[in-house]
């Protein structure tokens, strides 16, 4: 267990190391919030890896590195930060936080039965190399008009 964290503050390193490449691969409009973000609950403490803002979508994208296969704990641990941000960081005006997490190896079917139908929650496998500028954002823009579909149902 101790060698996952490491690993993960390994990949998060290398992602802060590269913020400004990495955030233009992410698309328009990312503004980075925090790294390791604090977030006391009732006498425990909880650490989101990687917050960002989105200017033109107005909403917080809250980002988890998972260096093991998705688990359930994973996802309920990313829909307590979405749902902390949703209640308490975001103003009434701004869109709904997004989750992401990114995992080394992804179980669609633990996906599709720990996250409600209708989530802004994305769990993705991650690979040891970035896709270029145009892939990333092809992604993202497909994630966003699948998520407007499902809100248009």
């Amino acid at each position: 267990m101790r060698e996952a964290a490491y690993f993960e503050k390994d990949l998060e390193s290398a992602l802060i190391t590269h913020l400004q490449e990495f955030m233009l691969e992410l698309g328009n409009g990312f503004s980075f919030v925090a790294r390791q973000k604090r977030i006391h609950l009732d006498g425990d403490d909880f650490f989101v890896d990687l917050v960002f803002y989105n200017r033109l979508l107005q909403c917080f994208v809250v980002i988890e590195l998972k260096t093991h296969k998705i688990t359930h704990g994973d996802l309920g641990q990313l829909q307590m930060y979405v749902n902390y941000y949703d209640r308490i960081e975001k103003l009434q005006h701004e869109s709904p936080t997004v989750g992401i997490l990114l995992c080394l190896e992804k179980n669609d079917t633990v996906v599709k039965f720990t996250l409600p139908e209708k989530s802004n929650i994305f769990a993705s496998k991650y690979q040891l190399y970035l896709p270029t500028a145009e892939q990333l954002s092809q992604e993202i823009h497909n994630e966003i008009l699948k998520q407007k579909d499902k809100e248009n149902e």
